[in-house]
């Protein structure tokens, strides 16, 4: 399959009808999207990426379609591609295949080989700058087409399970260019992993399954800050929560805001909607299916399909059937039934009602990766290979932009303030 027969406007039977209503969404997100506005603005003026060719593999829908936009304002050329098989809105990636300049391959619902035949369309475009939501577009450039990364200057990693990933690359002197860890930076970790994801995980199980969060039981698997966004955000909802962790800190952390911490074994005895947020695989397990109560609903709110071991329930499962659109369930031996959300996938983008992060939250986190990608554009010696922390005045200019379209004024410190907090020589 050539390149050209991979773009998104020659896999749909009426492209242009779902790029009309692809620009619909993306007028809706753009309204709302005050930071990349600014950015968009100072790039059409200056073009900090004139002659960057930027390769993407992201959630392909309205807000990351905006972010594209913005990069292509500031001269780079695009190819985007999913990150996720069930994550695409194919209207929005026939709209983004539109936008002078850009290509899209990302399609809903692609099989492990048509993803991986997206992103190596997007790897041969030879891009010099990556844009990453779990580091499968870096693993590929690195494990198939290492020829290539001379050529790249950088990248940008949106999630935990990428820089995890990233991380691990680099302690074993595998990752070959630098790249920022967006997913670390306060603008991103304060925001989107805790409000983003608590707040979109939720209303996507919601809206999946037309329950409730009101007296429910509710298991939340790991307590970094998708898992505390996720925790609070269900307490909000007047849930019980519970929590599990490995980490003895983030576990005393959890039962010092007040919430039940349990082991998994025991949790699973416990719960009525279980919630994985770990980025870690095999949290959930055979033998918490055998002592899951009958109904149970199983979601998770990390990168990857791994955290439900789906495999060890098929095999235990003597039948299976979709109850809802987006729910699938199995029945075992003894009659009761589990009930799996988004294959497994990420609730808050795979579920077919999903529509991912609040605009306003993914208008923090694309104004960094546009900053960023900015920086590495423009920077006369890029950092060395490794991965790397986002610089602190690109995550304080993103703030700063975000307060000013909002119109909130806030104190700056006096010269006499800033010389005492540098100085050393003031004493009792």
């Amino acid at each position: 399959m050539s390149d050209t027969t991979l773009r998104i406007t020659d896999r749909l039977s009426d492209p242009a009808d779902a790029r009309t209503t692809g620009e619909r969404k993306m007028d809706w997100a753009r309204a709302h999207m005050p930071i990349l506005e600014a950015i968009t603005e100072r790039f059409e003026r200056e073009e900090p990426l004139a002659g960057e060719h930027v390769g993407m593999a992201m959630h392909v829908e309205a807000k990351t379609a905006v972010l594209v936009e913005t990069l292509a304002a500031g001269g780079a050329t695009v190819d985007i591609t999913g990150c996720n098989p069930l994550s695409t809105h194919d209207d929005v990636s026939a709209a983004v295949d539109a936008i002078e300049g850009v290509q899209s391959f990302a399609k809903r619902g692609v099989d492990d080989d048509e993803y991986y035949e997206a992103i190596d369309a997007v790897v041969r475009s030879e891009p010099t700058i990556t844009i990453d939501d779990g580091a499968d577009l870096i693993f590929r450039i690195h494990r198939e087409y290492p020829e290539l990364i001379e050529d790249i200057r950088g990248g940008c990693e949106e999630t935990t399970t990428g820089v995890h990933r990233l991380r691990a690359m680099a302690d074993d002197d595998a990752l070959a260019y630098p790249v920022y860890a967006v997913n670390d930076t306060p603008m991103k970790r304060l925001f989107d992993n805790v409000h983003g994801t608590g707040e979109s995980s939720l209303a996507s199980i919601a809206m999946t399954t037309n329950l409730s969060w009101a007296g429910k039981r509710v298991v939340v698997a790991g307590f970094g800050y998708c898992g505390k966004g996720v925790a609070r955000k269900a307490a909000g909802q007047n849930a019980s929560v519970i929590v599990t962790e490995v980490d003895p800190r983030r576990a005393l952390e959890a039962h010092m805001e007040g919430y039940d911490v349990l082991p998994m074994r025991e949790a699973a005895a416990e719960g009525e909607v279980f919630i994985t947020t770990t980025g870690n695989r095999d949290v959930i397990t055979e033998s918490d299916f055998e002592v899951m109560q009958d109904g149970v609903v199983l979601a998770n709110a990390g990168h990857f399909d791994v955290e439900i071991d789906l495999e060890a329930l098929r095999e235990r499962a003597v039948a299976e059937r979709d109850v809802r659109d987006g729910i699938r369930e199995y029945e075992l031996p003894d009659g009761r039934r589990l009930n799996v959300l988004a294959e497994g996938r990420l609730v808050n983008l795979a579920a077919p009602v999903s529509l991912g992060h609040p605009v306003e939250v993914m208008d923090q986190s694309f104004g960094v990766q546009a900053v960023c990608t900015e920086a590495l554009a423009t920077a006369e010696t890029v950092p060395e290979a490794g991965v790397h922390p986002v610089p602190d005045e690109l995550d304080h200019e993103v703030a700063a932009t975000k307060l000013e379209a909002e119109g909130i004024a806030h104190d700056s410190l006096t010269e006499v303030q800033e010389a005492y907090m540098n100085s050393w020589d003031h004493g009792t």
